[in-house]
């Protein structure tokens, strides 16, 4: 879809595989995890492409051999490694290469950015505070602060609230096929972002997005190229 001249007022973004380079912190929880529970951790290749599917995903790659009751207890003991190797290897968990001058382009043009993820918020707000986006974004909003998550709009339409602006005069970018559905059932434009952490039997072409960024600087063009501030 060809979109021009666009009117915006602002921008937000997925957490994980889009803002944030989350799959080496949550590689390493998992590693750490397999290590008390004696077994091999799976390759970091395999690990990568199912970061945003979430925890449950990671454990049903990592024990595969367990049982729902014993993956939910092994997911809840992964969260806590994970939540607390946040305080401790705030590294692990950059924002994508290019991202800080994103972010200081948005706020030069006036635009308000927030963030829109299915991650709970008690994971969500000590991994921003991590990278020093806490006070910055506008608005964080996570999947257990409302009733149906992505791929229904409901966290976007409240995200575009607590940003005071229209859906149709705001852009969603994610890396994964329900944050273009969530976006577009809003009634955002959206980016599908195709550096992050896609599975290798997905094609973001078939999301229906109104563009496909592979990079970071091809988010930053596409906004210099079609949206103005409002």
């Amino acid at each position: 879809m060809t979109v021009r001249n666009l009117q915006l007022d602002g921008v937000l973004f997925d957490l994980d595989g889009t803002l944030v380079d989350t799959a080496p912190g949550l590689a390493a929880a998992l590693n750490s995890l397999c290590q008390l529970k004696g077994r091999a951790p799976p390759d970091y290749t395999a690990v990568r492409p199912i970061v945003s599917q979430g925890g449950a995903a990671l454990i049903a790659l990592a024990f595969a051999d367990c049982d729902s009751a014993e993956r939910e207890q092994l997911r809840r003991e992964f969260l806590d490694i994970y939540a607390r190797l946040l305080n401790e290897q705030p590294g692990a968990s950059p924002l994508f290469a290019g991202m800080a001058g994103l972010l200081d382009n948005i706020e030069a043009r006036g635009w308000r950015w927030g963030i829109v993820t299915n991650k709970p918020l008690w994971l969500s707000e000590p991994l921003l505070a991590a990278i020093g986006l806490d006070r910055r974004s506008a608005c964080l909003v996570c999947g257990d602060q409302v009733q149906q998550p992505k791929p229904a709009p409901e966290a976007l339409l409240l995200a575009c609230e607590q940003l005071g602006c229209a859906p149709a005069r705001a852009v969603y970018i994610g890396d994964a096929q329900r944050d273009i559905a969530a976006g577009q059932a809003a009634g955002l434009y959206t980016l599908a972002a195709a550096y992050g952490y896609l599975a290798r039997d997905e094609d973001p072409t078939d999301w229906g997005a109104d563009a496909i960024v592979s990079s970071v600087a091809d988010i930053d063009a596409w906004l210099q190229t079609h949206a103005h501030g409002g």
